[in-house]
Formats: structure tokens, C-alpha cells, sequence
């Protein structure tokens, strides 16, 4: 087994020694945190005969294969810096589709470029079916012989069975296209055309025979609407619209008969439902709903797009199953009952079921992969995604739950180090970034254990406008950068407080993007509650945002903002360039001259700002990384000057020296 880890790392240009030493006792080993997982995603093929594993490198992710027997390499498939294989599937025995995006920094979030690449198992093949990058040569992405057209494509159903073509949607790069639904032939390219969307910018749900159903889009106007359509060829009826003011139903699949269809239905408040569509009546009946969590993840039946059940994953994940006696549900229990103390996916099978693919994780354990055996029972290590992190030796995570000032129930996570008793400690308040749509999980967090390692406690907050509680709870962040998001961040800091996890003197915010902004925002409105801020890649010039950096170049960028940050009057007063004179602690700023997200303008007069007023503030600016360094060197660096930042206000360790190379042998 250990051939597999050292094959991928091989493929990814990564064969230096996979085992980092323990931290000495005078510092923390910092290259253990940053570190590249050994693999993304891993998925076994149709036949069980060959892995796809998509591969992290400094700057990219790559896809390999390997046969199963004799763990040899038989294809490879990457674009080069800044492109990454999002997501990918086996499409038949021997061939594999590829879904691509690109991102400029790595805390900046993959955007999907709409761009289908194939391959098949023994590395030949290698074309692009659908995108940008499409020039009128191989396959191409013609829907008419001699025309090509730039489209953003998505697949939509892989339709098993069929092992030449899948269903994919397609949208023209125009403001005014309508989403078209297509097969795509997965050897030629060919595309033929078999449905239209009433709405622009769709996603269609097909059913058990490949025939387009759903269409769930949104135009100029932002307003979301899911339409249904009985059949090929009939006519689409609108379902429910965001206008309607009840919330969105997403459809995730059909029953096996295709006389039900399943939605992940929007609730006016609290979490979202499953709820079961009955075609026939259009009757709904609502089957999963958690009084705090949405639905996470859906869990389908072996090699098919029937849904039977979810994952919920606010603090431990769990899973639910719309029928507690069918074979998932069985096959999950008695998984999840040999693997206690961790969570457990199974991310694909063989197409006769005699072999799947398990993923296990935990909050001290970035991930194992195992091969199963359905019929012995059997589960045999295949590779770890972190085979140098000893989870023995990481910080426990628990989740946690608090009330915001205004009554709302807040959810996040405390880690705490190693043996500690969880008492009196310094504490790192890490707020994420986005801010909206994104939720901190109860898995392994680099950062966090870096910390922890170091002797914070380390407290993540879900505060509202984040994803994973429903609709509500995000609307609730809408408009609310500097305000009661802000205070969401401020009350759960004192609750740690209350609870006699934080030393009361010895709290420093952290957080990169808009986890940048709350902190030096949290400083601002805070002064006496903490100790010190680190802003990494943030915006703290909320005005600047209506003209600089990528959310307003997109279509809608502008009318998001507007809407969902404020306008240039609004944002102003909550702006830390604006409050630098309320700030009274030291500021340590890191920043990418290449970040398109949150240029590096904003922390260039935020330090400006800082000195004016005489605060302590030290930098790390490199002119070449973008949204979060992707250069080993340049992380080595920040979490480094991180580290030392954080002792001098809160006394943890610092980084243990950097190791010199090995010495060149005697000739």
C-alpha cells in the first residue's frame, strides 16, 4: 500500500521524504501544516480495475490514474498554474470526464471555467470537449460541423449505462442566453440539443431515462425559479420562484420509478428540508428535516442518481436515510460502526457492488481511503491523505453553540491543544472568509491545528450570513459587514470568556478575506477585548470594492455588492481604513500583488491608515501571489512571522527553525 502514496506523490513532482519530524519542543514544525494533501478525491472505476485520484501541487491539481493491480501509472492529465481538476467521473469502464476551474491564490475559492476534458484510463485520449480553450481543433465543441461555439458546460447526468454520452447544460457566453441542455458524446465531442430552459443560467435535473425534468435558473433580475416539465417535449410550468417569498426547491433526483422527485426545499426560517414531490398528485410531504442543519451532502443509490439519503454536518457529521431498512442505510450503519470516531463516505463503487471506495476523516485526521469488500466485509488501507500528521497528537475539536445577543442560535468550533484541560487559555478567534455561503466544518483544519499546536484554543464561529443553517440565517448576514455579524464575532468571544476556555487577557483575531476584514474590524469596534489582529488577503476599504478587484467585474458583481455589502455611503463607516484611530493593538497584514479578489490595495492603505495613527503594524507582501501564497517558501514565511506575531501578545511557541538541506553525498 505504501507504493500508492509514493506513486502519487511521484506524479505530482513531490517524491522528497513523505515523514516530517516532530515539532521540537521549542517550536512548531511548521512545514507538517503546509504540507499538500497526497490527494484531493479518489474514485475507483466501473470495473474496479483502475483509481482516478485528483492530485494537489503548489499551484495546480492534476488528475492521475493508476491500475489497481500493480499500482502503475497509466495516464496523467493537468493545464499548468492556476488550473485545477474540480471534479471528475468515470463515464465508462475505460474513460473519464474532467470538470475544470481556475483560482489565483490558495485561499481563493476554485471558480468553474465550464470546460469538459476527456481521457481515457491508459493516458490517450486527452481532448477538450466543451469550453473556452477550444480553438476549432480534435473534438472540439461543435454542435454544428463547422461552427464552434465558447460556451461554459456543465455535466448534469453521466447517465449510467451509457458509456459514449452524458447530459450536459450549456450556456452561451451572452447576457441573454438561455441555458440549453445537450448530450455530448464523450469520444467526439458531438453535441446534439434536446432541451431549452425558460430561465438563463439553469441547472437541469434529469430523471432515471436521461430526460431533462427540472430547470432551476435566475435572470438579470436575481430572482431564483424552478420549472417542471412532465416530459421530452412538453411544455414547462413554473414550480416556485423566489418572488413567491417561501423559498427555492432544489431537486436532487427521482425515485427508482421516477414517480417522485426529491427536493432540498428552503424554508421561510430555520434549516432546510428534503421534502418528497409526488409527480402524479404534486403533492409535497416533507421525509429529513434537522431542527438546526441543512442537508449537506446527498447520498445516492450505487451507480445511479436515486437520492436516499443526506449527510448533516453541523459539528460531527451524520447521515439520515429516507428509508432506515434499505441496503445504504444498512451498509452505512455497519461502516460507520467499524470506523467509530470517524466520519465515513463512500465516494464510489464498482458497478456490480463488489468494491467500493470509503473515505474516512476526523477532526484530528485529514482522511484515509479504503477498499472494501462488500461480500467478505473487508476494508483494506489504500492510501492516507496525510500520512505525516500522527492524529494522536492533534488538538480535539468539539462543536459548540452559543446565543447571539439578539436571541439567534449561533453553531462554530473550539480546538484546543493537546492534552490541555481546555481552561485559561490564549485564544485565536479565526472567523472564515467569504463571508457568505461559506462554513467552517468539523474536519482537519490546517490552520486551527498549527495553532493549537502553539497553545491557543482556537475558536471558528458560524456567524450568521453563513452557509449550512438555511436560507434565513444567511439573508440574516445580508448588509451586516461591520454590524451584527461583526457582534456575532464579539459575543462568541466573550462566551468563550464565560465559559472559562479564554484567558481574558490573551485574545487576538486571525482570518484571511473577509476573515482579514473581521478581525481588523473586531479591533476597531473592540479595543479592550483583544490583544492583536492578523489580517491575510482582506478588504478593509469597503467602498473600494465597487471599483477594484474581480466581484465587480462579473455581470451582476455590482448589484451584489450593493446588495448584499452596501452601497459606497453605507460601507464607509464600517471601513477599518476609516477606524484606524479606535485601533490600540498591534496589526500584522500579509497580502498578494496578483489577488484579484481582494487587491493588494486594500492592505497597502490600511497599513498607511495604521501608521497615521500610530499603531504597531508589520507586513508580508509578495508581488507575485495572488488570493493566499501558493508558494511553499512565501507560506513558510507567513506562518512563521504568524506564529512569532501571535507569541508576542499571547506567550504560545513560535516556529521551530527550518530544516537545512541534506548535505550532497561524497563523491
Amino acid at each position: 500500500m505504501k507504493l500508492w502514496g509514493y506513486a502519487l506523490l511521484l506524479a505530482a513532482g513531490l517524491a522528497a521524504p513523505m515523514a516530517a519530524a516532530a515539532a521540537a519542543a521549542e517550536g512548531v514544525d511548521v512545514e507538517s501544516f503546509i504540507k499538500d494533501d497526497a490527494f484531493v478525491d479518489i474514485k475507483l472505476s466501473p470495473t474496479g480495475e483502475f483509481y482516478a485520484a485528483t492530485v494537489p501541487t503548489e499551484n495546480e491539481t492534476m488528475l492521475v490514474i493508476f491500475s489497481r493491480e500493480g499500482m502503475k501509472m497509466t495516464g496523467a492529465f493537468r493545464l499548468g498554474k492556476n488550473n485545477h481538476v474540480h471534479d471528475f467521473w468515470w463515464v465508462s469502464p475505460t474513460r473519464v470526464l474532467m470538470g475544470m476551474a481556475q483560482k489565483l491564490g490558495s485561499r481563493d475559492e476554485p471558480q468553474p471555467t465550464g470546460e469538459i476534458y476527456a481521457m481515457n484510463a491508459n493516458g490517450t485520449g486527452i481532448d477538450v470537449l466543451v469550453g473556452y480553450r477550444v480553438r476549432g481543433a480534435g473534438a472540439g465543441t461543435r454542435i454544428q460541423p463547422k461552427k464552434v461555439e465558447q460556451v461554459a458546460a456543465f455535466l448534469v447526468d453521466d447517465l449510467p449505462g451509457d458509456d459514449k454520452s452524458v447530459v450536459i447544460s450549456v450556456q452561451q457566453f451572452a447576457a441573454d442566453a438561455y441555458t440549453r441542455a445537450e448530450r455530448l458524446d464523450v469520444y467526439t465531442g458531438r453535441r446534439n440539443q434536446i432541451a431549452i430552459a425558460p430561465v438563463r443560467n439553469a441547472d437541469f435535473v434529469t430523471d432515471n431515462q436521461g430526460v431533462v425534468r427540472f430547470a432551476l435558473g435566475y435572470g438579470t433580475d436575481q430572482v431564483r425559479k424552478l420549472f417542471y416539465r412532465a416530459g421530452e417535449g412538453k411544455d414547462w410550468q413554473l414550480l416556485s420562484s423566489d418572488a413567491q417569498g417561501k423559498g427555492i426547491d432544489r431537486p436532487i433526483g427521482f425515485s427508482a420509478d421516477d414517480s417522485v422527485a426529491y427536493f432540498r426545499s428552503e424554508q421561510p426560517q430555520g434549516p432546510d428540508a428534503i421534502v418528497a414531490f409526488d409527480i402524479a398528485s404534486q403533492s409535497r410531504k416533507e421525509i429529513l428535516r434537522d431542527p438546526v442543519a441543512d442537508p449537506q451532502r446527498t447520498i445516492y443509490r450505487r451507480n445511479s442518481n436515486i437520492p436516499v439519503g443526506v449527510f448533516f454536518a453541523d459539528g460531527v457529521p451524520r447521515t439520515e436515510f429516507f428509508d432506515k431498512t434499505s441496503p445504504e442505510a444498512k451498509q452505512y450503519r455497519s461502516l460507520e460502526a467499524a470506523f467509530k470516531g470517524e466520519s465515513l463516505r463512500v465516494t464510489s463503487e464498482t458497478a456490480d457492488g463488489g468494491l467500493a471506495l470509503l473515505r474516512s476523516w476526523s477532526d484530528r485526521n485529514p482522511g484515509d481511503i479504503f477498499l472494501y469488500d462488500n461480500a467478505k466485509k473487508h476494508a483494506a488501507h489504500v492510501i492516507s491523505r496525510g500520512s505525516w500528521v500522527d492524529p494522536a497528537k492533534m488538538g480535539p475539536v468539539r462543536p459548540v453553540r452559543l446565543k447571539a445577543r439578539d436571541g439567534l442560535a449561533l453553531s462554530g468550533l473550539l480546538t484546543t491543544p493537546n492534552g490541555s484541560d481546555g481552561k485559561s487559555l490564549p485564544l485565536v478567534v479565526m472567523p472564515h472568509g467569504g463571508p457568505f455561503g461559506i462554513q467552517d466544518l468539523w474536519q482537519f483544519d490546517h490552520d486551527a491545528q498549527m495553532l493549537a499546536q502553539a497553545g491557543y484554543a482556537v475558536l471558528q464561529l458560524n456567524y450568521r450570513g453563513s452557509a449550512g443553517y438555511g436560507r434565513a440565517f444567511q439573508l440574516a448576514g445580508q448588509r451586516q459587514w461591520g454590524g451584527t455579524m461583526q457582534d456575532d464575532l464579539t459575543d462568541a468571544t466573550r462566551w468563550a470568556i464565560e465559559q472559562g476556555v479564554a484567558d481574558p487577557a490573551r485574545i487576538c483575531l486571525y482570518g484571511a478575506s473577509y476573515g482579514g476584514y473581521a478581525s481588523l474590524m473586531g479591533v476597531a469596534k473592540e479595543p479592550a477585548l483583544y490583544k492583536c489582529a492578523v489580517g491575510y488577503v482582506g478588504v478593509y476599504d469597503l467602498p473600494m470594492m465597487h471599483s477594484t478587484g474581480d466581484i465587480q467585474k462579473a455581470g451582476s458583481g455590482e448589484t451584489y455588492i450593493r446588495e448584499w455589502i452596501g452601497s459606497k455611503e453605507e460601507t464607509a463607516k464600517v471601513s477599518p481604513t476609516q477606524l484606524a484611530q479606535q485601533i490600540k493593538v498591534p496589526v500584522f497584514l500579509a497580502a498578494g500583488g496578483e489577488d484579484q479578489r481582494a487587491p493588494i490595495v486594500h492592505s497597502e492603505k490600511m497599513e498607511k491608515a495604521l501608521r497615521a495613527a500610530g499603531v504597531p503594524v508589520e507586513t508580508l507582501y509578495y508581488k507575485t501571489e495572488g488570493h493566499g501564497f501558493y508558494v511553499k517558501e512565501h507560506q513558510r514565511e507567513f506562518y512563521t512571522r504568524l506564529l512569532a506575531f501571535l507569541s508576542r501578545s499571547l506567550g504560545g511557541r513560535v516556529a521551530a527553525p527550518a530544516k537545512a538541506a541534506a548535505p550532497a553525498a561524497a563523491k
